[in-house]
Formats: C-alpha cells, sequence, structure tokens
C-alpha cells in the first residue's frame, strides 16, 4: 500500500497545477456520474430480484442488452472522436459549432434507423416479437442516450452538468421504481420509467448545450457530416467489435438459455462490473481530453505519464479484486437476497477478466490518443472475430460458465495483443 501511495504521490506531481486541478475536479464529477450510473442499478438489484423474480429479471437484461447495439450504433465513437476534437479546438467557436450540429445531425439520422430495424425485429423474428412491449419500451432508452451530449461537456471539459443531469435522472428513476414495481406483473412499468427519464435528461442536456453554444440551429453541410463521419469511423468499428463480445455475453445467454439463468448471469455480470467501473473508468474520462492536450504539447511527457497511472490501476486491481473473489458469496447475498450459485460463479470468473482490462485500460487509451485509431480497431475487431464463436462454443458447452470463460481468454488476448502492439510502436 506505501508503494502505491509513493507511486501516486510522484505522479501527481508530474502533473501541472493546472492539469491536477483540472482532472481531479472532473474525476469527482465523473465519478458522480458513475455511481448513479453503475453503482444505482446495483442497489435496485435486490429490489427487483425480490419483487419480480429472477425470470423477469433475465428478460429485462436480455432486453438491454439487445437495446444496447442500437445505443452503439447512435454513438458511433463520437464518445471518443468528438470529444477529442472539442477538446483540441475548443478555442475556436466555429470549430465547436461544426462538431456539434454534424454529430448531433448524423445521431438523429441514426436513431431513425434503429427504430425501422427495431420495428424488424419485433415484427419477424418470434424471440422477439413474443415480448414486443418489453423492447419498444425500452427503445426510449436509446433516444435519451442519443440526445445527452456527454460527449460535448466532456471535451469542454465541463463535467457539472453531466453529474448534475446523472444524478438527477438516476434519483427520480429509482423513486419511480421502488414507487410503482410492487410485484411481477409490474416488471413493464421498468423500462419505461428508465426511457421516458432517459429521454428527459438528453433533451435537458440539449438545452444546456444551446445556451453554451449560442447560436441558431442550423443543418451542416455534407461535407462537416462526412468529416465527423471519417474521425469517427475506426473508433466506431472497434466499439462495434468491443461490444460484438461483451454486451453479445447476456445476449447470448438470454438467446439461448431460459430467463432465470440469465437474470442469475446477468446479476454477476452487473456486480463485476461494479468492480471494474470504479475508480477506473471516470478517472479515464477525466484524463483523457486532459493527456490529449500534454500529448500535442510534449509525448514523452505525456507517455511517462500513462505508464505510471497504468502501474498504479495494476496495483489497486491486485489488491481489491481478489477481496471480491473472496467475499463474492457475501456479496451476492446482499445484492441478490440469496447467495445463489450461479451468480458466484459467474462473478468469480469475470473478476479475472476485470484485471486484464484494468491493466490494459490506459494503455489502450493511449493508443487512441496517439492517433492509432486504426490498430487500435484492428485489435478489437480481431478479438471480436475470435471472441463471438469462443462465446458460443462455451455457452454449448458450459452454460453461462462458458460465457464467462471466454470473456477471460479475451480480455487476456486483447491485452497481450495491446501490449506487443504498444511495444512495436515505442509506447511502452
Amino acid at each position: 500500500m506505501r508503494h502505491i501511495i509513493s507511486q501516486i504521490k510522484k505522479t501527481y506531481s508530474m502533473a501541472e497545477p493546472e492539469e491536477r486541478q483540472s482532472v481531479l475536479h472532473n474525476f469527482a464529477f465523473l465519478s458522480a456520474v458513475q455511481v448513479i450510473t453503475y453503482l444505482m442499478p446495483i442497489l435496485m438489484l435486490p429490489y427487483l430480484f425480490r419483487v419480480i423474480g429472477p425470470d423477469k429479471f433475465g428478460l429485462l437484461a436480455f432486453a438491454q442488452a439487445f437495446i444496447q447495439y442500437f445505443m452503439i450504433l447512435t454513438d458511433y465513437g463520437f464518445n471518443v472522436s468528438a470529444t477529442r476534437e472539442i477538446s483540441l479546438h475548443h478555442e475556436d467557436t466555429h470549430a465547436v459549432h461544426r462538431i456539434f450540429y454534424s454529430v448531433m445531425t448524423i445521431k438523429v439520422v441514426l436513431v431513425l434507423i434503429s427504430a425501422i430495424l427495431l420495428a424488424a425485429a419485433v415484427h419477424f423474428i418470434p424471440k422477439f416479437e413474443i415480448d414486443w412491449q418489453v423492447y419498444i419500451y425500452s427503445f426510449g432508452v436509446v433516444i435519451g442516450n442519443a440526445l445527452f451530449p456527454h460527449w460535448f461537456f466532456q471535451g469542454i471539459e465541463k463535467m457539472k452538468p453531466i453529474a448534475d443531469l446523472n444524478i438527477f435522472g438516476g434519483a427520480l428513476s429509482a423513486g419511480l421504481i421502488f414507487l410503482l414495481i410492487k410485484s411481477p406483473s409490474d416488471f413493464l412499468l421498468v423500462p419505461l420509467i428508465q426511457s421516458v427519464v432517459s429521454i428527459t435528461t438528453g433533451l435537458w442536456g440539449q438545452y444546456l448545450v444551446l445556451r453554451i453554444v449560442r447560436i441558431p440551429i442550423r443543418l451542416p453541410a455534407l461535407t462537416e457530416i462526412i468529416k465527423e463521419l471519417r474521425a469517427g469511423f475506426y473508433v466506431f468499428t472497434s466499439i462495434v467489435a468491443i461490444n460484438a463480445y461483451t454486451t453479445t455475453r447476456i445476449f447470448a445467454v438470454g438467446f439461448f438459455m431460459s430467463n432465470s439463468i440469465t437474470g442469475f448471469y446477468a446479476a454477476g455480470e452487473k456486480i463485476a462490473g461494479l468492480f471494474q467501473t470504479f475508480p477506473l473508468v471516470p478517472f479515464s474520462q477525466a484524463l483523457f481530453p486532459r493527456l490529449s492536450k500534454i500529448y500535442h504539447k510534449n509525448k514523452s511527457r505525456a507517455f511517462e505519464f500513462m505508464q505510471k497511472i497504468q502501474r498504479i490501476t495494476v496495483n489497486v486491481s491486485l489488491i481489491f479484486l481478489p477481496l471480491g473473489f473472496v467475499f463474492a458469496p457475501w456479496i451476492v447475498r446482499v445484492l441478490c437476497g440469496q447467495a445463489y450459485p450461479e451468480t458466484i460463479l459467474s462473478f468469480r470468473i469475470l473478476l479475472i477478466g476485470v484485471l486484464f482490462v484494468s491493466s490494459n485500460a490506459f494503455r489502450v487509451q493511449f493508443l487512441l490518443i496517439c492517433g492509432k485509431a486504426r490498430l487500435y480497431s484492428k485489435i478489437h475487431i480481431i478479438a471480436a472475430l475470435i471472441g463471438v464463436p469462443l462465446i458460443l462454443v462455451g455457452i454449448g458447452y458450459y452454460s453461462y460458465a462458458g460465457v464467462a470463460a471466454a470473456t477471460v481468454l479475451i480480455e487476456m488476448g486483447i491485452f497481450t495483443a495491446t501490449y506487443l502492439a504498444a511495444r512495436k510502436n515505442s509506447f511502452s
């Protein structure tokens, strides 16, 4: 522990005072966002598991996994590409306006395409037709997510609006669920509540941005739209590939197994996701725009900074992840009401995968900062091409445990490929 504290102090001293203040300030707000985004569902997990049961919980988890594909499409990698562009051109008002309206125009078109694809799925595919209301009610989250300009606020390094809106939305969603969900028959209200709240916060976010941008709404030129599509393409393909072996896990379990098994596995994945999220995700999001600026001023300093942060992340993971593994039965009992063996096993296996993700997070991020989006994309596309069949084989032979084990193998492969690619490109 002393060694970790010493590393943190050395890394902290490397940053300029203005950089430290900016990153820590944004880290605090993004941590609040992640608490609402990830911790609130975990806090609702015991209630929903008890009230609607594992079967309906599994159905909702499957619907969320399905809807996630449309969220990936409408995001189109802009959370990385547009954030980077905004952070680099935030003093150029014309460029900021161009980026904002181009990105939002693309998102609106992608939402319409997603709606058509969803309608086709629930009409032509029996698996989706049976519970069509669940998927239709869940689609509002796609609309709200597309409207919410998280990427814009992150790019200009003003995280407070993001935190405020997410706290409001999370609290409202949780309050309505606790108030209105009283029996298994109320399960359809869960996606409906989440959709209404998501659209509300998305519209509110647009209002706040328009107050900052302060220009009339206009349609961007076709050349501007094409430019943003090109800028986000490799990140988009990477995210599609990443979700091919992440979102597909719950989707595959839900498609081939019962709703109850899906519920048990999804609970384990949500708990493991909590360990993966804190404090890694908010810190990496807060650091990304700042590290991009440092890199454009001093590449060697940015690289050294990244290396030290990555070492700290690994050491912290080696302390906390084993604790999660040991106390898994107690954690599952507290969150799910019972120490379900399926959830405990899933959680423990997935924690191994979390270690590889944590050990690779900032090295992967640095590839994007260095302009290696194509290499980043290539690694994850290969991982998807290998990972999806691996997941399907795993579920065929070992059910949900096979999916969890396949996840570990995939993350191990990505870690190895990224490490070797980084060495080859002189990043490590």
